[in-house]
This record gives C-alpha cells, sequence and structure tokens, in this order.
C-alpha cells in the first residue's frame, strides 16, 4: 500500500518510494527558486529493504509516494538454515522470512520477533 504525496511535505526520517522501493529518508536538501524555475529538492534515501542508497532531485510541488510501514510481531515456528517459519499474531498467517546475519542470535523456536512489512515486502526488524 501507498499513498500520494507532495515532495515539499516530506521530513527526515520518514519514508517514500524511489524505484519501486520502499526508502527512509536521510536528509533533504532544498533550494530556492530561480528566475525562470521552481524550487527543487535533493532527497537521500536508504532502502528498507535491500540497503541500497539512492538520491533523486525533484520540484518541491511534484508528487510521490509514501509506502505504509507497518511493524508487527510474529512467532517462530521453525528455523530451517537461513529461513524461519513465522506466524503473524494478529492475523495467525504463516510465512517464510530470511534471517540475516545480525538477526541469528535472536531468533528462536517459540520466541515472538518484530518483523517490517510494506508493499508485500518483509523483514525482521
Amino acid at each position: 500500500m501507498k499513498e500520494q504525496t507532495e515532495i515539499g511535505k516530506l521530513k527526515d526520517g520518514r519514508y517514500m518510494v524511489v524505484d519501486d522501493q520502499p526508502c527512509k529518508i536521510l536528509g533533504i536538501n532544498t533550494s530556492k527558486p530561480g528566475k525562470h524555475g521552481a524550487a527543487k529538492a535533493r532527497i537521500d534515501v536508504v532502502g528498507i529493504f535491500d540497503g541500497v542508497k539512492r538520491s533523486i532531485v525533484q520540484p518541491v510541488s511534484a508528487k510521490t509516494y509514501v509506502p505504509i510501514v507497518e511493524r508487527k510481531a510474529a512467532q517462530v515456528l521453525s528455523i530451517s538454515g537461513d529461513m524461519a517459519q513465522l506466524m503473524d499474531l494478529k492475523e495467525f498467517t504463516n510465512f517464510e522470512i530470511k534471517i540475516t546475519d545480525d538477526k541469528k542470535n535472536d531468533v528462536e523456536v517459540g520466541k515472538e520477533v518484530t518483523y517490517i512489512e510494506s508493499m508485500g515486502m518483509r523483514k525482521l526488524d
């Protein structure tokens, strides 16, 4: 899910969609309007799921999409290799998620974990 907003209304720490990836805004620099042009904003972002840094320049009045990012809780049902099977604690749906190296110590069978979900993608928090 995503909704539309103006570039000028975005702030540091919020989220926006760049290259069909939900990204967290690291910094915004705006320039003054020139003699024949509108004010521009340079936005530095990092992807939530892929970790890639991106930078875009757009007019402040341009529209962009803002993803709906949700933090949810789940219980670990089983672990096989670097994949864990989780059950959402509100919807009771089962799904598999990749365990990153920095989260291997936190994930145990029967334990509750939090994960991030946005635009159909999931990641351990």
